[in-house]
């Protein structure tokens, strides 16, 4: 097979509809993920959370809006393949980013994304005469996906494209 990995922006300009730049799964080796997965279905059936599911090609996928990723490591302990780094590494380099269609930036209040943020990395900026703005603290944020399927407009995301910043907002 390729070296290349499956690129979806061009099943994108076909399906037309968005892609998120979601990580495929944690502690994957990306640059040999579509030569090495067989598409067997292990890791789909042993996540806990249901968040992994079968996506384009038959390549397993986090699906954030389904729950959040606990770390605990059994879709790599089922994986017949070696496509997964050792847990000691860290899981993903992914983290939250929140868009403009957040309720705060209607001035609506709604904290639900902090409130299910177990590491405690959004939090609540202040503003005279509007409601609290969401911030992700980026160093504390792990990318689990907590406050993806809570967000009533869908405005936060987990990607890799925002990394190295401190702070993202809404």
């Amino acid at each position: 097979m390729s070296q290349t990995s499956v690129n979806l922006s061009r099943r994108q300009l076909f399906t037309r509809r968005e892609i998120p730049d979601w990580p495929a799964l944690p502690w994957l080796k990306e640059a040999q993920f579509t030569d090495l997965c067989t598409q067997c279905g292990e890791c789909v059936k042993h996540c806990p959370t249901q968040i992994i599911r079968p996506a384009d090609g038959g390549f397993p996928r986090v699906d954030f809006q389904q729950g959040e990723c606990t770390f605990c490591y059994q879709c790599a302990e089922v994986c017949p393949e070696p496509l997964f780094l050792p847990k000691t590494e860290p899981a993903w380099q992914a983290k939250a980013v929140i868009d403009a269609t957040c309720l705060a930036e209607q001035n609506v209040d709604c904290r639900s994304c902090g409130d299910s943020c177990e590491p405690f990395a959004i939090r609540f900026k202040l503003a005279v005469g509007r409601v609290a703005e969401p911030q992700i603290d980026i160093s504390s944020c792990t990318g689990c996906g907590a406050c993806v399927s809570i967000c009533p407009t869908s405005a936060i995301t987990i990607n890799k494209r925002h990394l190295g910043s401190e702070h993202v907002t809404a």
